[in-house]
């Protein structure tokens, strides 16, 4: 057994990270100011978990959160690119020096390994239909260029001060526990809830925009094989399917799903920041970490549909 943080942990990853952690029969500590986390994600597991209420920005709240923990998963951030083009001093103040202050109280309390969840957004508009590691950056918005630089820190920290650190650059990650009632919601919990009540799913853009979506089991599972692999600490690796599905597509099955096919999408302004297609390699993952992704598009479509309808 090992005592755990989680970052953001009462947020849609997290969250999903502190239960398989409990399963697992580890210890685990939650840090969450619930600015955008929901005690509700928690209330299957409050008593289980050690809860810090707080924020990554305070140092000392961080150093209090890192005390006697092994190995750190860094899922707190403030998400969102429209969001972070609204408002980029907050993007860089908690996504760069909040991810600042939990690799120096981890490294000062002895912790063995800290994961960070980066972001495929640091890809950009990158002319290559499939996104490899070795791809320079090319941010597109606030929000990038944050997780892009914290990513860098993740690195700095292990070759400086010969922390373990791996950084897990995210596919579109779905499923349980994502709020669909955030004006800054993924886009599969807004097209559920828009379906559900009856209404069409807006696309902004021709829809023809593909994403690797991601299942969150297939997330989880790479965190828990990256806080143990030997050859992982100072790499940077993509979690995903390896497969390309377009905003059009993911729609038409939504709606087709939930038997409701006579409700067609509108289509309103490309998104500043967008890009337009986003398809992982995933080939580092699979030979360093023995990752593989247990649940497909579909599947995991259905089981996210069900979680967010009771159906």
């Amino acid at each position: 057994m090992m005592k755990c943080l989680v970052t953001g942990g009462a947020g849609f990853i997290g969250s999903n990270i502190a239960r398989e952690a409990l399963r697992r029969g580890h210890g685990v500590r939650i840090l969450d100011d619930f600015s955008t986390g929901r005690r509700s994600n928690l209330d299957d597991i409050a008593g289980d978990v050690d809860l810090l209420e707080g924020d990554l920005r305070n140092y000392e709240t961080v150093t209090r959160a890192v005390e006697g923990v092994e190995v750190v998963f860094h899922e707190g951030a403030l998400p969102s690119v429209p969001r972070s083009i609204s408002d980029p001093v907050a993007s860089n103040a908690v996504n760069v020096d909040g991810s600042v202050n939990v690799l120096r109280a981890a490294h000062q309390a002895g912790c063995r390994r800290v994961l960070f969840a980066s972001s495929s957004s640091i890809y950009g508009d990158a002319p290559e239909e499939v996104k490899s590691e070795d791809l320079p950056p090319r941010p597109l918005s606030p929000y990038a260029v944050a997780k892009m630089a914290a990513e860098r820190y993740f690195q700095v920290f292990h070759r400086i001060y010969g922390l373990e650190t791996v950084a897990l650059r995210y596919f579109n990650v779905f499923g349980p526990y994502q709020d669909p009632d955030s004006p800054y919601s993924a886009v599969i919990p807004l097209f559920v809830k828009a379906v559900s009540q009856g209404k069409p799913p807006l696309i902004h853009g021709s829809g023809k925009q593909s994403r690797d979506f991601t299942f969150i089991d297939n997330v989880v599972n790479a965190n828990f094989l990256a806080a143990e692999a030997t050859g992982a600490p100072g790499m940077v690796m993509n979690v995903a399917c390896g497969g390309s599905i377009s905003v059009n597509r993911l729609a038409s099955d939504i709606s087709r799903m939930m038997g409701a096919t006579g409700i067609e999408p509108v289509h309103g302004p490309k998104r500043p920041g967008d890009v337009m297609n986003s398809l992982a390699d995933i080939s580092l993952a699979r030979e360093v970490l023995g990752y593989s992704p247990t649940v497909g598009f579909e599947e995991g479509l259905a089981s996210t549909i069900s979680y967010l309808t009771g159906i």
